[in-house]
């Protein structure tokens, strides 16, 4: 399927989710500067309209905008900034309760759960639908916190791969360096997320789409992280009598 052709149907299938589930309200989005929330704020503004879609920067302590600013500025879309600094501060008095102490990956955790948080009051306030950045990509390997930022009242990207997603991008005129800005994490002397998988998103995505992969090693790293985080990708199982 051609991009141009992609593009149209996810601004449709936008159209069609609000009727069903919002008539009138707003998508509500946490922007990072990367290029997955820069394009679905995109798709949302041809869909619902500019004025129907509100981006918010939610900087942590020591970490940039990364941009976020000017892309809703570009887009014409109302922006948002609040810095969650002094609520990710307030989980001191827990750390100090927990014998154990908290993890890396705890601490790393818990900035997405308050940033979604932080979406759905704001987006309760403005009657509106929290949109789910994640893309299938990272979700297939685990990239994304539980309750975090795989949380969402809908997901136009969810269902698309990191190369279909900049195919987007470029087909919706959004600028190249937005849409092939190198993913990371924002903070200060991190590295990319690639460096951190130890394989290129245009591997992954191959393989999602095709099965392939010649290394075999990595396919099974590939395939191990998956195993491990099937349970992200579906609502939680419940005991039915």
């Amino acid at each position: 399927m051609e991009y141009e052709e992609l593009k149209d149907k996810c601004i449709e299938w936008i159209r069609e989710w609000f009727d069903r589930n919002g008539r009138g309200c707003c998508a509500v989005l946490g922007m990072s500067g990367g290029k997955d929330s820069t394009v679905a704020a995109a798709l949302c503004a041809e869909a619902l309209g500019k004025d129907r879609v509100v981006g918010v920067a939610m900087p942590a302590e020591g970490q940039s905008l990364n941009g976020a600013d000017e892309i809703c500025k570009y887009l014409g879309i109302r922006y948002i900034c609040a810095p969650i600094g002094k609520i990710t501060e307030a989980f001191d008095c827990v750390r100090e309760n927990l014998p154990e102490g908290f993890s890396e990956q705890t601490e790393q955790n818990i900035p997405p759960r308050v940033r979604m948080t932080v979406l759905y009051a704001i987006s309760q306030t403005l009657s509106g639908r929290v949109v789910n950045t994640c893309n299938l990509s990272e979700d297939w390997i685990g990239y994304a916190t539980r309750w975090g930022d795989s949380a969402g009242d809908f997901s136009p990207l969810g269902g698309l791969v990191v190369q279909e997603i900049k195919g987007i991008g470029h087909a919706l005129g959004i600028p190249s360096e937005w849409v092939e800005k190198t993913p990371d994490d924002g903070l200060p002397h991190s590295c990319s997320d690639e460096e951190k998988f130890g394989f290129t998103y245009s591997l992954l995505d191959r393989y999602i789409r095709t099965g392939v992969c010649e290394d075999s090693s990595v396919k099974g790293k590939i395939d191990s992280m998956h195993r491990r985080n099937l349970f992200k990708m579906s609502m939680p199982e419940f005991f039915k009598p």
